[in-house]
């Protein structure tokens, strides 16, 4: 390990197999704090490769409880958070505008780390049992088409990093790792980063870890959504080859707003706006910018040709009632 550490201080990036040892001593509990926080900072001064950070990922996947969905295609909405806005929490909506337009869904997602409400808080508020088993999660996601798969219960062996990454206060890759190590390993994804020059290099750690179809998106208002305040960058991989660009709200015969309009709070408040977009209490901003949201993830999902088309079918997803009828399957389906 010291030797790794070594090569990272004098700004070597490491192998792939390098990465991978590293990351397997530290999951495997054989890594002292001290050594393990120098790694970690060395790697975040000298920047993260996509070998690293695909490197890390596997081992990640291999130490994690695994959800076996056979060849059914799956779709995740997670991000890596960490982008200090304290939005309401539109992913985890968008996982129920999806769910409810037929994509399979494998939410993954914690407890709030920068913000005030981590998609688990919200769910549980909104009264979801995030605790059930990887055989009841596997169950949902068959009959419903919906599943969360609550992290600290699938990645045990995160249990030797907490403590040194709680301690260092900082973003490390375990920020970039958290999206790419979904235990169901979704075939497709909207993945929100924390800046604009991560989306290439997340598109290609995803394709080094085989993902058919994600958007990575990054607004460039800081948001790690694609946003309705500003333009948004993407880095979409498909077909195995990745192609980078930028959206705005205009494309979709939407109105720029600002930012204060997006705004959540606590658990039980962001829990009101999902429940409040989905029975057509609540529009304009924080409806544009989930039908944005879920638009991409209708997309890749295979259920849209585009984006565009996307947003429309999330439009009528949301004004039909059946994201509602989505929230509601879900709770009733977690607390039997």
């Amino acid at each position: 390990m010291i030797k790794i550490i070594e090569r990272l201080v004098s700004g070597e990036n490491l192998k792939e197999s390098q990465m991978t040892y590293a990351m397997t001593e530290i999951m495997e509990g054989r890594v002292s704090s001290v050594h393990m926080a120098s790694f970690l900072t060395a790697l975040r001064l000298k920047g993260e490769t996509s070998e690293e950070i695909s490197g890390g990922a596997k081992v990640m996947r291999d130490k994690a409880e695994q959800i076996d969905l056979g060849d059914r295609y799956t779709v995740d909405t997670c991000g890596t958070g960490g982008d200090g806005t304290d939005t309401y929490n539109i992913s985890t909506a968008s996982a129920f505008v999806t769910a409810a337009g037929g994509v399979a869904v494998v939410k993954h997602g914690n407890r709030s780390v920068s913000s005030q409400c981590g998609s688990a808080d919200v769910l549980e508020t909104l009264g979801i049992n995030i605790g059930i088993n990887s055989k009841r999660v596997k169950e949902c996601v068959e009959k419903i088409d919906l599943g969360f798969l609550y992290a600290p219960a699938f990645h045990s062996s995160m249990k030797y990093a907490a403590a040194v990454r709680k301690e260092l206060g900082f973003r490390t890759i375990f920020n970039m790792l958290g999206p790419l190590t979904n235990p169901a390993r979704a075939n497709g994804q909207v993945l929100g980063v924390f800046h604009e020059n991560l989306t290439g290099l997340m598109a290609e750690a995803m394709k080094k870890l085989g993902t058919e179809h994600v958007l990575v998106v990054h607004g460039m208002d800081g948001m790690d959504e694609i946003t309705v305040t500003d333009r948004t960058k993407v880095s979409e991989l498909k077909g195995g080859k990745i192609n980078s660009y930028y959206i705005e709200p205009e494309d979709f015969g939407m109105k720029r707003r600002f930012k204060e309009e997006l705004e959540g709070g606590t658990p039980k408040e962001n829990a009101e706006i999902i429940r409040g977009i989905f029975k057509g209490e609540i529009r304009e901003a924080k409806k544009d910018i989930l039908l944005l949201n879920s638009g991409a993830a209708l997309y890749a999902g295979k259920k849209a040709s585009s984006i565009q088309e996307g947003v429309e079918m999330a439009r009528e997803i949301i004004e039909s009632g059946k994201a509602l009828a989505k929230l509601d399957e879900l709770v009733e389906m977690t607390n039997r």
